[in-house]
């Protein structure tokens, strides 16, 4: 089976205006070293302030050493895109945005376990906000959070009304055409079993997911917390083992204060089952003692044989109410909505980081959802451990890009490869080339 190469999937269907440009208009910082820290490293540019382009002219591993990347000054664009092939993969490590305005293209972050024991405390998530406002994640790869895969987070309680609580943590937060996969199940995280793909904290408001996918997470795919609202647009969710979407205000969190509705819209969505999913496991499960307000159209549920699942379920006998709305409760202007058969299509071969120029694990993740494979995982060496990548190099020149879109002027990608990417093993990459 072949993945289409493809120029950048954002092109392709139409989105509302974002919420931020990041950096656009600032000036370019060049990251020009693969070390952790130090002068022309990612850490170093990412720490300088005021309005600024990242852009990379060093391709390959930045080993983060069980260290995380703190995004901690506003107005910053990071433009993975522009990095020579095989683009940028950052291992041992995970990137908390604690400020506004960022915007994050085409970057990989492959946390991992790295050798620690299973309940010893690494516990880094892949990507998440902490109390961050106005950020764009868009078309990046995030595997093997020891945390979450991909979340937005922050307090849960600031201030004495609702709106102070929405006003203290993370809020107009757009994740769009990423790839949220294996999150670690049975790993270093203290609390045991933590494969999860995207936790959205209680009272969080205005996330947005549009054409992500969430694959072997045993579950939070996503999971919303009390209060907060979210819109769901065309996500493919694979091989979720206790649950996939599912709601939950917990009255042991919230300590006496009275629940808040939480708000999700669901439109065009596919749960597709896989070896690792619970029989019959619904596309909506609700739990907690808190009300959720739901509006779904046209989402799709089977299992691995292609049987229907339930659209909802619940965990836990309480009070809770699923209040189904007759309109969309988030605003769909300005989206190109899919029809939900389309889904997994378009977005295996647009979704993660890079379309245009995969990594090899992105390549086995994409195929083994289309193949129906794949599996849960407690550790990153189960499937092949951390890549080794030859560094590379080029300069990065202005005057070949539209610094206001970061796109290239030529139409061409840096590494863009012709034709289809395919995963193969070096026998089949072999007699693809010998024909013997």
């Amino acid at each position: 089976m072949l993945l289409a190469a493809v120029v950048l999937p954002q092109q392709a269907l139409a989105h509302p205006q974002d919420p931020t440009q990041g950096g656009a208009g600032g000036r370019i910082i060049r990251v020009t070293t693969l070390a952790a820290d130090g002068p022309g490293s990612l850490r170093a540019a990412i720490r300088a302030k005021g309005p600024r382009i990242i852009v990379f002219e060093v391709g390959g591993v930045i080993d983060l050493g069980r260290t995380g990347l703190d995004i901690n000054n506003p107005f910053v664009t990071i433009a993975g895109q522009t990095a020579p092939a095989p683009g940028i993969t950052i291992i041992k490590g995970g990137i908390d945005i604690k400020t506004t305005d960022v915007k994050i293209q085409h970057i990989r972050v492959l946390t991992g376990a790295d050798g620690q024991a299973k309940m010893s405390g690494w516990e880094a998530d892949a990507l998440s906000t902490v109390r961050a406002a106005r950020v764009v994640i868009e078309n990046c790869t995030f595997l093997w959070g020891v945390d979450e895969n991909m979340s937005a987070s922050g307090p849960r309680f600031t201030g004495e009304t609702v709106a102070d609580w929405r006003a203290g943590t993370s809020r107009d937060i757009v994740f769009r055409l990423n790839l949220a996969a294996e999150g670690l199940a049975n790993s270093s995280h203290p609390k045991g079993e933590h494969s999860k793909g995207s936790l959205i904290h209680d009272n969080a408001t205005g996330i947005v997911f549009d054409r992500n996918i969430w694959a072997h997470n045993v579950e939070r795919n996503p999971l919303v917390k009390g209060g907060a609202q979210v819109l769901m647009v065309n996500n493919l969710i694979y091989n979720p083992q206790w649950r996939a979407v599912h709601y939950n205000l917990m009255d042991l969190e919230w300590a006496g204060r009275a629940p808040v509705t939480g708000e999700i819209t669901a439109v065009g969505n596919v749960l597709r089952g896989g070896t690792d999913t619970d029989p019959g496991l619904p596309f909506l499960m609700l739990g907690g003692v808190g009300d959720l307000a739901y509006y779904g159209r046209d989402n799709f549920a089977v299992d691995r044989l292609g049987n229907p699942l339930p659209m909802f379920g619940r965990y836990g006998k309480t009070r809770a109410r699923l209040i189904e709305a007759e309109a969309p409760l988030a605003s769909l202007a300005g989206y190109t909505i899919l029809p939900a058969e389309e889904v997994e299509t378009t977005l295996l071969a647009t979704a993660g980081a890079r379309p245009w120029d995969r990594g090899s694990e992105e390549l086995r993740v994409l195929f083994f959802i289309a193949e129906g494979r794949g599996e849960v995982i407690d550790d990153e060496s189960e499937v092949g451990g951390y890549p080794k990548i030859e560094p590379t190099a080029a300069p990065f020149v202005d005057a070949e890009w539209d610094l206001a879109t970061m796109t290239p002027m030529s139409g061409v990608w840096p590494g863009q490869k012709p034709g289809a990417q395919e995963h193969l093993s070096p026998r089949d990459r072999q007699m693809r080339t010998s024909g013997k």
